[in-house]
């Protein structure tokens, strides 16, 4: 009678262990056990486990059969997660435009990365030299699985609208999540796991790329619908005057591509609200168009200006061509958009917006 080696996997849920000889009767259906395989034999083809003394063990970490060793989200052998730090977010912000928008920087050493968004959106993956892994130059990519930075990315985008982005990394290089926004953005959720050396330069990075960091915001972009027709409200009445003096004379082509140039925003937006405490006046805008933008803008912001009454001053709900500068405060905790004493800020119309066409040109961005 001949026998050839069974695999355990066709073999009934009552026979011997993954370390028995196991062996099928050619042309009967039966099979027999003939003891014990040789230490150091593999359990199964796929397993990593080896056979000692009739047990399948498995080594652990550090090397050990049958230890139990794990590694921990930190990449320790045997840790307890306490030499890295568990980052969790979700990314709500949209701006007043389509297109990418940064997400999050993904640093050296990141580990178990994963990230999830609902919509029409796409999630877009960017390496250090600024070359796509996914979804870049507005075409989407294919499912499926995507060498970069020293890790294997999974990319999966189901039939709903559920889409994810997994690694295990650690990752080799920094990279940088984006998402390509079609429609209001509902939320990115991202996490990973990241050595606490690296948590403070992985804070100053993202905030030296500008990325939006200003807090508190109002609330997130609205859906409008493209074929709705623009109504511009009628202009209130001015309001009563207050004890304020009158502002310098600041027109002048020179004033306004002097302000052109050295500002990080130039948008049209509209006054929703003012509010005065201390030596200071927060606008709440509504961005209505952007000619300038050195970082994000959301479609609504605050704008600050120095001091009880600034000069020049905004009157609720008119709307005024804006030239605003981004100041970060040292500890990093404050992220502002900063209207200057005597800046540029003239009530929108088409004149003043041909105006700054032609500042734009002669002071690109």
């Amino acid at each position: 009678m001949s026998w050839r080696p069974r695999a355990h996997s066709s073999l009934p849920s009552s026979a011997p262990n993954l370390c028995d000889l196991n062996c099928l009767a050619e042309g009967h259906a039966f099979y027999h056990s003939f003891g014990r395989v040789l230490d150091g034999t593999p359990c199964t083809p796929e397993a990593q486990g080896l056979c000692i003394a009739g047990r399948c063990l498995s080594a652990g970490c550090d090397g050990l059969l049958g230890s139990g060793a794990v590694e921990d989200r930190c990449g320790l052998c045997g840790g307890a997660n306490d030499s890295c730090l568990f980052v969790q977010r979700v990314f709500r912000d949209a701006g007043a435009f389509a297109g990418y928008w940064n997400v999050t920087l993904i640093p050296k050493g990141a580990r178990h990365i994963r990230v999830a968004q609902s919509s029409h959106n796409y999630l877009a993956l960017v390496e250090r030299d600024g070359r796509y892994v996914i979804n870049g130059d507005g075409v989407p990519s294919s499912p499926g699985t995507y060498e970069t930075a020293g890790t294997r990315v999974v990319y999966t985008r189901g039939v709903g609208l559920e889409e994810t982005l997994q690694a295990s990394g650690p990752t080799s290089q920094e990279l940088l999540l984006q998402v390509l926004l079609r429609e209001p953005n509902p939320g990115v959720h991202f996490e990973f796991w990241l050595p606490r050396e690296r948590y403070g330069p992985f804070q100053a990075q993202a905030q030296a790329l500008g990325w939006p960091l200003r807090q508190p915001q109002p609330r997130e972009v609205e859906p409008q619908l493209a074929e709705t027709p623009v109504v511009r409200e009628a202009i209130p009445a001015r309001d009563a005057p207050d004890s304020c003096g009158p502002c310098p004379d600041s027109r002048g082509r020179a004033h306004r591509l002097l302000h052109y140039c050295g500002s990080d925003f130039v948008f049209q937006a509209r006054v929703l609200g003012r509010h005065r405490q201390a030596q200071e006046t927060r606008y709440e805008v509504r961005i209505l168009l952007i000619y300038k933008n050195r970082s994000p803008l959301r479609t609504r912001e605050y704008v600050w200006a120095p001091g009880h009454c600034p000069c020049p001053s905004l009157a609720p709900h008119r709307e005024y061509l804006l030239a605003a500068r981004r100041v970060v405060s040292p500890d990093g905790t404050q992220d502002r958009l900063l209207l200057p004493h005597a800046g540029y800020a003239r009530l929108w119309s088409p004149a003043e917006e041909s105006r700054v066409h032609l500042a734009a040109r002669r002071c690109p961005v």
